[in-house]
């Protein structure tokens, strides 16, 4: 990684981490770059506004958590509805075995924010959401291709529910500060996904 690329992934790590604590109204520009160790000016030379930071962190944020989910959900050692049991039940295990529940969901925060008044920020989350879903859906359409779950069931659709619902999940767990709603999650899931 050359310094170019290193300044503008510093930033945007740093910047990341300020909105996802803050979120978009409550970060300032000055903030990201004093987090970053970077001059104000650096901030203009890589990206046009604060809207076009969010954006573009948005996909720094997101590309390697839908690489890890593609990976889990394309591995080859359990069936296709196995495997998305499995991802989701690992999450779950993962928030159980936090001291108080807390999950901070940038998409979510940065949409509650902004995507009403801010196209482009809807746009990429959008996008982004729907990246997720198509993962899904590809590994749903491999379970009911084996059996695994009703010919007549619509892998997109389904795909499109389970993330809604998943969504959902956490955002009840962050205001409950407990479990439960996510291991209602996996009891559904677990229901939904019966042949």
């Amino acid at each position: 990684m050359n310094a170019i690329q290193d300044k503008r992934a510093r930033i945007l790590a740093a910047g990341t981490e300020v909105m996802l604590l803050k979120g978009y109204n409550g970060t300032g520009v000055q903030e990201i770059t004093q987090s970053a160790g970077v001059p104000k000016g650096s901030f203009y030379h890589y990206f046009e506004s604060k809207e076009d930071f969010a954006i573009q962190a948005l996909h720094y944020y997101y590309t390697p958590r839908l690489e890890r989910f593609a990976a889990a959900l394309q591995a080859e050692d359990a069936s296709p509805r196995e495997r998305v049991l499995r991802f989701y039940r690992d999450l779950v295990g993962y928030f159980a075995n936090q001291i108080e529940p807390s999950h901070q969901c940038f998409i979510g925060s940065l949409c509650h924010e902004k995507a009403g008044d801010s196209q482009p920020i809807g746009y990429a989350a959008s996008a982004i959401l729907n990246r997720s879903s198509q993962v899904l859906a590809d590994c749903l359409a491999q379970a009911r291709d084996a059996g695994e779950l009703p010919a007549d069931q619509d892998p997109q659709a389904l795909g499109t529910f389970i993330g809604a619902a998943w969504e959902g999940a956490l955002l009840r767990m962050k205001v409950d500060r407990q479990i439960a709603p996510l291991r209602v999650f996996i009891a559904q899931l677990e229901r939904l996904l019966r042949p």
